[in-house]
């Protein structure tokens, strides 16, 4: 792909100089090593807090016969007239009880269903359907994407894939790990977090002055957003409490710092965005440099933000219309309730959405300046020193 139709920022800015890759490389690699010493550090070990004992099993099954729905007046019952089903589990064939109600699934003959197992007051077994198996269409829904990215993207796609898949990696090994054990929540989210960033931008983007500035950029939004979490969470007396969850988890995990989950909560899900921006303005300070290579830093600068606020502007909106979706239920709830609307939304677990999705898009807006100016200065300086050693061949741009 030649350099004037890039969107990549190590093809689109300048080869840098090598006191910039110095300068760069002075910066850069100081935070890998805290974050090496920060995933040392709060790195999970020993065992998983047990949770009580329970003698209840998941069991996953196939459908083989089923009796119609049984009224919501009426139990489901073993051997029933209505609420049953045969359900084959490997080479067994056992019967099992379908719930009733709004949430209960409705099943049908070769349904992949879940199964709960469990001891009944004679000491025999019991069978409950509870849900349908979805693994299969997920891991199809998986693919379809997978193949979609792929055929778009080509090699790029590809590379973006393994950044998803580090970034769970991450997530699932780490993260969640961490905190079960009791560490920091918001600690672990800040390392958990740089490390995604690390290892996502530089495998989707490559290894260069321009990626790094990106970089810089994200990473110097997300303590902003950290920061300013910690600061509303404390001004609102947030404590992380009120809804179904934490109720649960403060039971579940005895001490979990539900305040902290709350602030982790936020820097993790303003992750990608920061990225997705960051990236952009990279890439276009990048291509205004390659149609006029005469620009100033600050020429750069004021060209490129023009185009970010209209970028930040769109992606507010989507922003906090994902929140708004997600928080729709509980609002539905609350407004059936006869609360009006100043209660509603200074409850603690809607005060709890606003700031995620306030401080989220404020961090997002300040990693457009800062990833801008940096890209800015970084192309200037590069286009400086070409001016200054024209008869010198660049060196290939690498962080």
């Amino acid at each position: 792909m030649g350099a004037g139709h890039s969107h990549e920022p190590g093809e689109t800015l300048p080869p840098a100089p090598p006191d910039l890759r110095r300068i760069v490389t002075m910066i850069i690699v100081p935070l890998v090593v805290a974050t090496l010493i920060g995933l040392i550090v709060l790195w999970p070990r020993g065992p998983s807090p047990q949770q009580a004992s329970d003698t209840t099993q998941r069991l996953h099954g196939e459908i083989v016969s089923a009796t119609p729905t049984c009224p919501r007046e009426v139990p489901a019952q073993p051997g029933g007239d209505c609420g049953t089903a045969q359900v084959r589990i490997g080479e067994q064939v056992v019967d099992a009880v379908v719930p009733t109600g709004p949430s209960a699934p409705v099943v049908g003959v070769g349904d992949d269903v879940v199964l709960i197992a469990s001891v009944d007051a004679e000491g025999g077994q019991r069978y409950a359907v509870v849900d349908h198996d979805r693994w299969g269409w997920l891991l199809a829904l998986v693919a379809l994407f997978a193949a979609a990215v792929i055929a778009f993207a080509r090699w790029r796609g590809v590379a973006s894939l393994v950044g998803l898949v580090v970034s769970f990696a991450v997530l699932l090994v780490f993260i969640l790990p961490a905190i079960v054990r009791g560490e920091p929540p918001l600690a672990v989210a800040i390392v958990g977090s740089a490390a995604i960033m690390f290892a996502v931008i530089y495998l989707t983007h490559g290894v260069s002055v321009g990626t790094s500035m990106a970089l810089l950029g994200t990473l110097a939004a997300l303590v902003l957003t950290g920061l300013l979490g910690l600061l509303t969470t404390n001004l609102l007396h947030l404590t992380g409490s009120g809804s179904d969850e934490a109720a649960i988890l403060a039971n579940v995990l005895a001490g979990v710092d539900l305040r902290g989950l709350l602030l982790a909560g936020i820097i993790i899900g303003t992750l990608g965005v920061l990225d997705d921006v960051a990236i952009t303005q990279t890439a276009l300070v990048g291509e205004l440099s390659l149609a006029d290579p005469t620009l100033s830093a600050r020429q750069l600068y004021r060209s490129a933000i023009r185009v970010g606020r209209s970028h930040v502007a769109s992606v507010v909106n989507t922003i906090i219309l994902a929140y708004a979706g997600a928080s729709l239920p509980l609002m539905l709830l609350l407004v059936t309730a006869g609360t009006g609307t100043r209660d509603v939304l200074s409850t603690q677990v809607m005060a709890a959405e606003i700031v995620r999705g306030v401080v989220g898009t404020i961090g997002l807006i300040t990693a457009v300046p800062i990833t801008t100016a940096l890209a800015a200065w970084a192309v200037a300086r590069s286009h400086r020193h070409r001016a200054d050693h024209p008869h010198r061949h660049p060196e290939p741009d690498a962080a």
